[in-house]
């Protein structure tokens, strides 16, 4: 008898072995369901096998498989937002607002400057932070401020996925970053690991 020669497996078996666990995490990490996110993974591999004669190369495999999962993100959020109103109302001025700027819009005291990014940014601590951070702002600017940073999507765009005006997004994502730098500076670069 033959011995069993190596196990072929196919390009959606090879990606998920390979970037499954990555996938996940961002997909898990954007919309906070376990279950829509395996679906939106594999949603993505589906794609991907479809789409594979476009790939032409210019990224790597893991780039070109997060690029598919990200419109896979987008098209999720645009029909769960189609199923439930996005009000977004807010004052125009609040707490942090005050606690930063003057009446004339300019900073009370500039921001910190970054001595070491790279090295921050390497380290798992960082990240922890920057996560927790992040899902301390408001659900509505979180949403917001993740479309538009974390999946690069535009202002129009995003108006379009939320069905909010270009206004509000912009007032939506300059509160979540004054809040993000707010709690970044308190957690982060106000102690130690700045240095």
């Amino acid at each position: 008898m033959k011995p069993a020669g190596p196990v072929t497996l196919s390009p959606a078996q090879d990606w998920l072995r390979k970037y499954g666990d990555r996938l996940y995490r961002y997909a898990y990490y954007r919309i906070h369901d376990s279950s829509a996110a395996e679906d939106l993974v594999q949603e993505t591999l589906i794609a991907a096998l479809k789409g594979r004669q476009n790939f032409a190369g210019r990224s790597s495999e893991s780039t070109w498989l997060v690029g598919i999962l990200k419109n896979k993100i987008v098209d999720y959020l645009r029909k769960a937002m189609r199923e439930r109103t996005f009000e977004y109302t807010e004052e125009l001025q609040d707490d942090i607002e005050r606690e930063y700027f003057d009446s004339a819009g300019h900073w009370k005291a500039a921001p910190s400057i970054w001595q070491q990014p790279e090295t921050a940014m390497e380290q798992s601590e960082f990240w922890d932070i920057f996560n927790d951070c992040v899902d301390a702002i408001p659900d509505k600017q979180a949403e917001i401020f993740k479309l538009c940073e974390i999946d690069g999507l535009s202002a129009k765009q995003v108006s379009k996925v939320l069905q909010i005006t270009p206004t509000n997004i912009w007032v939506a994502l300059h509160r979540a970053r004054l809040k993000l730098r707010d709690c970044m500076h308190k957690r982060w670069f106000n102690g130690e690991r700045s240095q």
